[in-house]
């Protein structure tokens, strides 16, 4: 009886020291693979941590996930690369407003060999044409990402029909941005990734960077409250902190200041 009273006392004195609301200053963020895969919340979130006290925790999935995540109540903030899902996101209610927060590209990588001979085109959906029409080795992430979103967007606008004109050369992963160009990199494979991922991935073998700068490749990021009419418990004042943070002079250079190899991987365009 008498361990147990020690105990207990212990444990008082432990909480005690706990600063008061300490729980209550940490948030959860749905978010990509590519912005955990490139090193950016390692670089971002400690900042911000720093000037607030307010604790993130990101739960990095694909931007369809995330966003379902989100619609259930599972995250406080959703930070994604999809415009048009967001906008719906928040036009249906699960969220309070959109703001852009930054933007890179996306990059189609392949085989230094380059089977279906599209090195240094700018445009993207004659690329993907040559791929089909060569029957070379594509690798898809498959999961509803922004990415997987973007890439089907773009069979579609090349006219490439993926269910009739697919087969064994075209390969779902159902996977991250990290995972799927380590398939590509082990099946010596075609794959659209995000640039700063790809800058980011050391696991390259053959693989190189084949078509860029096309306007099509794009990639916005945008992020929005999850909205407490919906969910009440969702952190409002300490959500809406980490929005004004990130979209702020400080918050926006903390990203422009984020590189890798020397490259800068985001480029900040709140304002």
């Amino acid at each position: 009886m008498k361990t147990i009273l020690l105990l207990l006392a212990a444990l008082a004195l432990f909480a005690g020291a706990i600063p008061a609301g300490a729980a209550e200053r940490t948030i959860r963020l749905a978010s990509t693979t590519s912005t955990e895969n490139s090193g950016l919340f390692s670089h971002l979130l400690p900042a911000f941590e720093a000037r607030t006290g307010i604790r993130i925790l990101v739960i990095a999935v694909g931007t369809g996930q995330a966003i379902r995540l989100a619609k259930r109540g599972d995250a406080d903030v959703l930070l994604v690369h999809h415009k048009p899902s967001e906008e719906r996101f928040v036009r249906e209610g699960f969220g309070v407003k959109r703001f852009d927060v930054m933007y890179n590209d996306f990059v189609l990588i392949g085989p230094t060999g380059d089977p279906a001979g599209i090195r240094g085109g700018k445009n993207v959906t004659a690329a993907l044409k040559m791929i089909a029409k060569a029957k070379a080795t594509f690798v898809s992430r498959g999961d509803d990402s922004g990415t997987h979103k973007k890439e089907r967007g773009l069979w579609r606008a090349a006219r490439v029909d993926i269910k009739t004109a697919g087969g064994h050369w075209y390969r779902e992963t159902g996977s991250g941005m990290g995972a799927a160009l380590n398939t590509a990199s082990g099946l010596n494979a075609y794959v659209l990734s995000d640039r700063a991922t790809w800058i980011a991935f050391r696991n390259k073998g053959s693989l190189t960077l084949l078509v860029e700068g096309d306007k099509r490749l794009f990639n916005q990021y945008g992020v929005i409250l999850v909205n407490p009419g919906k969910h009440p418990h969702v952190k409002v004042k300490d959500g809406n902190a980490f929005i004004a943070w990130l979209t702020s002079a400080e918050g926006q250079k903390t990203i422009a200041a984020f590189k890798v190899k020397g490259l800068r991987l985001f480029y900040p365009n709140a304002n």
